[in-house]
């Protein structure tokens, strides 16, 4: 395995632009505006599959965005790998708050990326992370050292829920067939300390509207004496909290996984600055449920969280109004034995309920997913750690992750295969935010990195 950092020493150049051209292409998959865009992205990741030396590289149609497909079987008595990872991206706003062009990547040299950082929408999330094992079999193939079959299923919905990808996976379930599903979209502790993500928390996603009058009120002629829908749900959402940082849902906590003593006294040897995670964010203290560490509360807690809320008038200057309507989008994250669709079912309940008389409300389930925990003592994570042993001088640590990926349950479901969560980004990269970025040495550094996984599991 001696030819693999040459390669990418030599080729390095060529990589980072590869990437820059996916990263130029705004594949915003939540705004139909960008229908064309999506596409485009679908044609261009399976054009670079093909030069990578993919076989059978296909662009799946679905009921909405496409599945880019490709493999290379080299023998079908060896192990079959997995790859899946999407092309899709978060809408860029808001876009003051970029220091460069979301769709206009960069490479800027910051404190934690004294090397670069590629700032653009995507980077890491996951146009970066899904193209090192594009680029990773490329390696593999022009050394002519790839020892299994590999099979790419790229899509383009990741950031709407994968609505579709389920029909798909539903219909392709021989052609999808494998030994294992290896997942770059999630992180590692820090560029010197890998770690392998052994746990992701589900999601229960709504939207909630409250309606008052039936319609936009003179504030000084109806002010006092008519609800303003606005100043309701404000209430209502700050009930869903007690005193503690408790979710007040009746029944939300009955199937949560409590860990014990000796398992979260396992997770705090991860390395945490309490001091340097404040300081990235700018913030004077944390927040969270009482009873439980900052680690602990964004990995092995349910959360619930406001995403977005607004209603009345919100351009310049002033209008005096009562709403008739106020708005939000709520999502709740889940921990292991929580179904989104019982949770969701909790919520409308329990949101239906606090609800005063004066006001209607409708809440609108959109998508969910369930939580999954991986073991530490099967064969593709030993091989995952020993892979980062290769490359980092040392054996990853396994953390939990507080992000989602629905599908990774859906794939055990369907497929009947575990996952193999290999991240390379970090917490600090933006993902999800203005001036997202993803390190030019945690890039490359996963393209060394993969083909490592490809050995270590064949073996």
């Amino acid at each position: 395995m001696d030819f693999i950092k040459p390669y990418i020493d030599q080729n390095k150049d060529r990589f980072l632009n590869e990437l820059f051209d996916l990263l130029r292409i705004p594949s915003i998959s939540a705004d139909a505006a960008y229908k064309g865009d999506v596409v485009k992205t679908a044609e261009a990741v399976a054009n670079m599959l093909k030069q990578a030396g993919a076989e059978n590289v296909e662009i799946c149609q679905t009921p909405g965005y496409p599945v880019v497909y490709g493999d290379v079987i080299k023998d079908p008595s060896k192990p079959t790998i997995l790859v899946y990872g999407h092309y899709d991206v978060q809408p860029p706003d808001p876009l003051d708050l970029w220091v460069s062009g979301p769709f206009e990547p960069v490479i800027k040299k910051t404190e934690i990326h004294p090397e670069g950082a590629i700032f653009a929408r995507g980077a890491c999330d996951d146009k970066g992370q899904m193209f090192m094992h594009v680029k990773a079999l490329e390696v593999m193939l022009k050394n002519n050292a790839l020892p299994c079959n590999v099979k790419f299923m790229i899509e383009g919905e990741e950031e709407v829920g994968s609505a579709n990808l389920e029909w798909f996976v539903k219909r392709n379930q021989e052609k999808l067939k494998n030994d294992i599903i290896l997942i770059s979209d999630t992180g590692m502790l820090a560029n010197d300390t890998p770690s392998i993500t052994t746990g992701l928390r589900g999601l229960s996603y709504v939207e909630v509207e409250v309606t008052g009058p039936n319609r936009d009120l003179h504030s000084g002629l109806y002010g006092g004496a008519v609800a303003n829908p606005i100043n309701i749900l404000t209430k209502m959402i700050a009930s869903l909290h007690d005193e503690n940082n408790h979710i007040t849902i009746d029944g939300f906590y009955d199937k949560v996984d409590e860990l014990t003593r000796a398992e979260r006294d396992q997770m705090a040897k991860a390395p945490f600055s309490l001091e340097k995670y404040k300081k990235a964010l700018d913030i004077d203290d944390v927040w969270g449920e009482k009873g439980y560490t900052t680690m602990e509360r964004n990995s092995i807690r349910p959360t619930l969280d406001v995403n977005g809320i607004w209603g009345g008038y919100t351009g310049e200057g002033a209008k005096t109004v009562i709403a008739s309507k106020a708005y939000a989008k709520i999502s709740m994250r889940l921990v292991p034995h929580q179904v989104p669709e019982e949770i969701t079912e909790l919520f409308v309940k329990h949101f239906t309920k606090i609800a005063p008389d004066y006001v209607k409300v409708k809440v609108t389930p959109h998508h969910g997913g369930l939580p999954y925990v991986t073991e530490i003592d099967n064969p593709a994570y030993i091989a995952a750690s020993k892979a980062y042993e290769a490359t980092f001088g040392k054996p990853a640590i396994p953390v939990r992750s507080g992000g989602s990926i629905p599908i990774v349950a859906l794939f055990e479901q369907e497929l009947g295969s575990k996952s193999i969560l290999m991240g390379f980004g970090l917490d600090s990269d933006a993902i999800h935010s203005p001036n997202e970025h993803f390190g030019v040495f945690n890039y490359l550094k996963g393209i060394e990195t993969i083909p490592y996984f490809y050995k270590y599991f064949s073996e």
